[in-house]
């Protein structure tokens, strides 16, 4: 049996109503914020797969983000690289002309002149530098400049002239995530791009009979090689050859020496690490602990194919001497091979231009999808909300006027 006490319907109807003014409050709270979950246990199902739907959006506008900078600066990149060429193409219409035969020794010397100019402009394009005043050429090293020119005494030149340009940054390839485990090279080492011949170097030291007295690693263009305790140097040649590094090892029939030659047009970047003086001992590096890639070859190996800028001092020198032959040959001939190589790396750039804008607009498109299935999740159906409303704006008013009529007698009111 349920007693029955004065304040009992009053307690009932507060609750009730209060339970209803708290219904109306949700809807109004929905319909100002126009969202239908706002709070997880609202539908905690629902909640769960929003929470997920938005983690992955914003990955995707992360994405989105790092494609955009990377279209961004390989464009500034290939503005850039276009300039170059551009220096290359009246480099060799002078090179064609002085290979006519018909002009005399000073009419070569100033095309020499003008040759010069366009080295120099080439240098500056090497060390261009971004909107941040980072350089574009330099790998990892961007807050220094790449390429350092250096002037001497030039034989058929009354002033001094670039008689070497040296490469100091590194061939670091940085790389950005464009999409979930997918990264994309925002960067093109400018000993890659400035190059023209594939760089050999033969070593100075007979290595026919020569093993690796303890176990050792040494770096071939970035990638690490492990090297086991007696390893022969037909081991040695095997593992650089299998390591994908873009180097050929072979020894020379003649002397026994090892040569390491790039298999495309790049400069050599080796190094022994940690321990390791293999490198050292078979004559390729310098003992030195300060040599540092590029320009730690040993003294005593013999070192071929030059950069770009070689190129062109070559073919200024060469003019400058009078030796018209050697202007079509050698010279035109080192000219060629460079533009072409620039050639290249711009196509292979294009190439990933090309990716990253269809990468691009892929993101674009599954942001869409997955701010669509969010929305279903949940944004607010307003006519169901609006409607909801008014049935509870309804109830609510008829369950005040009932209220009123029920709660209304009291004590006194008898007592009149």
């Amino acid at each position: 049996m349920e007693r029955v006490s004065t304040n009992y319907s009053n307690n009932n109807m507060s609750f009730y109503m209060r339970n209803r003014e708290l219904e109306l409050s949700r809807v109004q709270n929905q319909m100002s914020s126009q969202k239908r979950i706002q709070e997880l246990r609202d539908d905690p199902v629902a909640a769960g797969h929003a929470t997920r739907l938005q983690s992955y959006d914003a990955r995707l506008e992360r994405y989105q983000r790092n494609a955009q900078s990377v279209i961004d600066s390989q464009n500034y990149t290939e503005g850039q690289m276009r300039q170059a060429v551009e220096v290359f193409h009246r480099v060799r219409e002078l090179a064609v002309q002085g290979a006519h035969g018909v002009y005399g020794e000073d009419e070569l010397k100033q095309m020499a002149g003008e040759v010069n100019e366009l080295l120099k402009e080439l240098v500056s394009l090497a060390n261009a530098t971004d909107g941040k005043g980072k350089a574009v050429f330099a790998g990892a090293k961007v807050d220094s400049t790449p390429f350092i020119a250096s002037e001497g005494n030039v034989p058929g030149s009354d002033r001094q002239l670039i008689t070497e340009v040296r490469y100091t940054g590194d061939i670091t390839r940085n790389q950005t995530e464009i999409a979930e485990g997918v990264f994309m090279d925002t960067n093109i080492p400018g000993n890659a791009v400035f190059w023209a011949e594939n760089q050999q170097v033969y070593g100075a030291v007979d290595t026919a009979d020569y093993q690796v007295q303890q176990n050792s690693v040494i770096s071939i263009q970035g990638k690490e090689i492990e090297l086991m305790e007696g390893d022969s140097i037909y081991a040695i040649m095997a593992k650089i050859n299998n390591a994908r590094a873009g180097v050929r090892a072979r020894m020379d029939s003649v002397d026994n020496t090892l040569v390491l030659e790039t298999m495309e047009p790049q400069q050599l970047w080796l190094e022994d690490r940690g321990n390791s003086t293999v490198l050292q001992d078979l004559g390729i590096t310098a003992a030195s602990q300060d040599a540092r890639p590029p320009h730690n070859f040993s003294p005593d190996a013999e070192v071929f194919g030059g950069s770009a800028f070689d190129m062109v001092i070559s073919l200024r020198d060469t003019m400058l001497e009078g030796k018209t032959f050697d202007v079509g040959g050698a010279g035109l001939g080192g000219i060629d091979a460079a533009m072409n190589k620039m050639l290249g790396e711009l196509g292979q750039l294009g190439a990933r231009q090309t990716r990253l804008e269809m990468g691009l607009d892929k993101l674009s498109n599954d942001r869409l999808t997955v701010q669509e299935w969010n929305s279903h999740m949940v944004d607010l159906d307003m006519a169901e909300a609006i409607t909801e409303l008014k049935r509870l704006e309804g109830t609510h008013k008829a369950a005040l006027a009932t209220a009123a009529r029920i709660m209304q007698p009291t004590l006194l009111d008898f007592l009149r």
